[in-house]
Formats: C-alpha cells, structure tokens, sequence
C-alpha cells in the first residue's frame, strides 16, 4: 500500500497542473481586444470578444486594441519652400480596423504609424510656404491626414485625424512677423482714416450743393451757430458774418 502523503503530494501536482493549463487555455477579451490565434504556426479565424478558449502550447493569441491611439509626433526640423527653418510637432489619431493585418501586415503597427507620420510631416510641410503653415492649418492637417491613412491601410490602420499642434519661429523671423504685424494694422488705421476723410468731404459737399439753392439753410445754419456760442461764457463773439444775409437789405436801399 503506497503511503497517504505521497498520493496527496500527486493530487496536488495534478490539481495545479489542471489549473495551470485551464488559465493557458481560457483568455477573457474585454469588447475593445481582439485575439489573433496562430495555431502551430498558422492563423485562424479572430477570436473576442468574450471567453476565448486556446490550446496551450500549440496555440499563441496576440491581443490587438480597437480603440483609438493617441500618438505625438515629436519635433521635426523643416525647412520650408520659402527657406525658413521652423521645428514642428503634431499629434495623430488612428485606430487597428483590421486585427489580422495589423499583426501579420507590420512588425509593430505603432512603431510603424509613427515613423510613417514623421516622413509625412516633413515632406508635406517642406512643400509649404510659411504662411501657408501659421493660416492655413487645417488645410495642411486634411493633406497629412490623407496621405497617412493611404500609406497604414494595408496594415488595416485607419488614421482618423492628424493635427499639427506647435510651429516654433526662430527668434529674427517672430521679430520680423511682429513688425509686418505692425506695419498691417497702421496701414489698416490709414486706409480707415482716409476712408473717414472721405466720405466726410462728400457729405460736406451735399451740404454746400443744398445751402447754395437754399438761402434760408444757410441763414439757419447762422442761427444755430449763434445759438451754440451763446450757451459759451464769452464777453467778446467775434463771427463773421455772410455778405449773403446783408444782400437783402443792401437791395432795400438801393431801391
């Protein structure tokens, strides 16, 4: 008769070897993974979400996230069309759509967006104009945006948004955008200013045709000046007075 401690001994090596192999073969995939099971080398059907069961030691699952990442884009050196050296960063959205290719497509698809967006942001912004890149961002963004998602969709990559977060200015050119700043905004109060000048000789001149016709305006108009310097507290008004309003009276006495 074996002795009891060696047939305990062997229960608990069989009772821990079937754990272990249960938590080798039941995986549990929240809704967002997937499972991508190679089976002795070869790829079977995407397993998840949910309980998934595998083979140990014959089947390998790699879990892929279906969720959007949140990748930046490091500082990059451009030198753009117009010669300017700026340095530029960006962020960029994109999400596996396709497990499968995502895994037997790319080594690392992360590693890979990553240096695919880089080339991209130097090559398309190298192509740029300097005011292109500071007014026309979203313009730029939508190219970016495009030419990425082309170059990882046959790693089942969907790149959603690309965005170019900082433009950093050498030191000489932010001094020179201030100055032409500058130099726009006085031009603007000039071109307002004359502007203002004249469409105020118009008027004044509409006023002149009208008093010219009408006699009684500019006799008026005397009357209102007279009353504006009354309200002054003045000892001594000199006013000039119209020869105009003395014409009736100059008439009078000739007649």
């Amino acid at each position: 008769m074996p002795p009891i401690g060696g047939s305990f001994m062997s229960f608990i090596f069989i009772v821990l070897l079937v754990l272990y192999f249960l938590s080798a073969a039941i995986k549990i995939l929240k809704e967002y993974e997937r499972g991508v099971v190679f089976r002795l080398g070869r790829l079977i059907p995407v397993k998840g979400p949910g309980m998934v069961i595998i083979i140990p030691f014959i089947d390998k699952m790699v879990k892929v996230g279906l969720r959007t990442v949140t990748m930046d884009v490091p500082s990059q050196d451009i030198i753009t069309a117009d010669n300017v050296t700026v340095r530029v960063n960006a962020v960029v959205y994109f999400r596996p759509i396709d497990p499968t290719k995502a895994i037997t497509e790319v080594e690392d698809y992360f590693f890979a967006t990553s240096q695919i967006a880089q080339t991209t942001l130097r090559s398309v912004l190298g192509q740029s104009q300097l005011d292109d890149l500071l007014t026309k961002r979203d313009e730029l963004n939508k190219e970016l945006q495009k030419i990425i998602d082309f170059q990882t969709e046959p790693w089942g990559i969907k790149v959603s948004v690309v965005e170019v977060k900082n433009v950093d200015l050498p030191e000489d050119m932010q001094r020179a955008i201030a100055k032409q700043a500058e130099a726009e905004r006085e031009r603007r109060a000039k071109v307002i200013h004359a502007e203002g000048e004249f469409q105020a000789s118009q008027r004044l001149a509409d006023a002149a045709k009208i008093i010219s016709t009408e006699p009684a305006a500019l006799q008026l108009r005397f009357l209102q000046t007279l009353t504006e310097l009354a309200t002054e507290k003045n000892s001594t008004i000199i006013f000039p007075v119209p020869i105009d309003l003395l014409t009736a009276f100059m008439e009078k006495k000739e007649s």
